[in-house]
């Protein structure tokens, strides 16, 4: 919460958020930091009273919010979220000094990041390994988050389009790629890819974050559990395994309690001290700060997957009606969709699929013949700022 002199009349304006800098680029100052279990009234005329509602249990703000979320100049729970990700980095480095040998080390050409969040990192890395630090990617700043994009083509297409690989800051040499955390791989796999195919000999892949095992109860909706790359079945996912499934030639991870260090050490002079705080981890533990209790787990999944269906459905119609649906798509436009225990949409069964499919297709088809013949303008207006046409087909 801050405070600043009214730009209205007399007295003081105040504002509440979530990051510093909303508050401090709106000209508020003297903040002050809201403590578990209070609630803040503030009346007209009068200024902020804070009442205590519930005992606190614990002070443990989200650690992934450093990790990821956050704007790097930003000061959350008193800790400067720019000042924790560079101990990120060289915590990170210590790591990849005990996990690789000297040789391996000295054999990296560049130490290259992913934008945009481990650009505070790497550097730090770099400086620690005493290795050459280069931007490689470009960013699309018009390209949503990936990792969040209702399907997996959706995600794959989506990282293409939003980074490019500069061929000269790869080609013919060993890289080292720093990122925030790896979620579900889908980002990691194709960065890896993009790297190869602009030269990389090898390519490292180290992030700054624990592997991501459960999924995340209080904030984003980041995948569900089953998606997640370190979780297999209900056993974490060995690091090899990752390493292979994203075609790096090692992948490095950050401890945790290094990542909770690095975050501890960033405290701000006149914050709570370290020693009174904890952090919430249950992405990296699957232990959380409250109670969760049996059963909460499927009946998220059930829920993710009930929000998901209507896009999943309405994308394969979309592409049926373009002409350009695959086989899965042709089923689900056909069938409808269900949802599985665990959350994962699949074609709904359906005894008369033959006859609708075929319609589909040849709807498709007849769709497909007209846009090549004549070029029909879109039916919605569409802000590119927002959107990518790449992602509408035909249009």
């Amino acid at each position: 919460m801050g405070s600043r002199s009214s730009e209205t009349g007399e007295g003081t304006d105040y504002m509440m958020a979530s990051e510093s800098v909303a508050l401090k680029q709106l000209g508020f100052g003297n903040f002050v930091d809201i403590l578990p279990g209070q609630a803040v009234i503030i009346r007209k005329g009068g200024g902020p009273v804070a009442y205590q509602i519930q005992d606190k249990k614990r002070y443990a703000p989200d650690i992934f919010e450093f990790c990821y979320f956050a704007r790097p100049d930003s000061i959350i729970d008193g800790i400067s979220v720019n000042l924790s990700r560079e101990n990120m980095g060289y915590r990170l480095a210590n790591k990849i000094m005990r996990t690789l040998s000297p040789e391996e080390i000295k054999s990296i050409d560049v130490i290259i990041p992913i934008p945009e969040t481990a650009n505070t990192s790497a550097p730090c890395v770099a400086a620690r390994l005493k290795r050459k630090y280069y931007q490689g990617f470009v960013k699309n700043r018009y390209v949503f988050r990936t990792f969040i994009m209702p399907g997996q083509k959706a995600r794959q297409k989506g990282v293409k389009r939003k980074l490019t690989a500069m061929d000269e800051k790869f080609a013919g040499k060993n890289v080292l790629l720093i990122d925030d955390s790896i979620v579900r791989g889908t980002t990691s796999r194709e960065i890896v890819s993009m790297a190869r195919e602009a030269g990389a000999q090898k390519v490292y892949f180290a992030s700054c974050a624990p592997p991501i095992t459960h999924a995340h109860i209080y904030g984003i909706d980041l995948a569900s559990p089953d998606e997640l790359i370190a979780h297999d079945h209900g056993r974490d996912r060995a690091i090899e395994e990752i390493a292979k499934h994203i075609g790096a030639d090692r992948v490095i991870f950050q401890d945790l309690e290094d990542l909770k260090a690095a975050c501890s050490e960033a405290v701000v002079s006149g914050s709570i001290p370290p020693e009174e705080r904890d952090f919430e981890v249950g992405v990296f533990s699957g232990e959380y700060v409250t109670p969760v209790d049996e059963g909460y787990f499927k009946h998220l999944e059930e829920v993710r997957g009930e929000t998901r269906k209507m896009k999943v459905l309405e994308k394969a119609r979309e592409a049926v009606a373009n002409g350009s649906a695959d086989q899965e798509e042709l089923e689900i436009a056909a069938k409808g969709v269900k949802v599985t225990e665990n959350g994962k949409i699949v074609p709904a069964a359906d005894d008369e699929t033959g006859h609708q499919l075929h319609t589909l297709v040849a709807g498709g088809e007849k769709r497909r013949k007209h846009s090549h013949e004549e070029n029909t303008p879109p039916k919605d207006r569409m802000d590119i700022s927002l959107h990518n046409f790449g992602d509408f087909h035909g249009l």
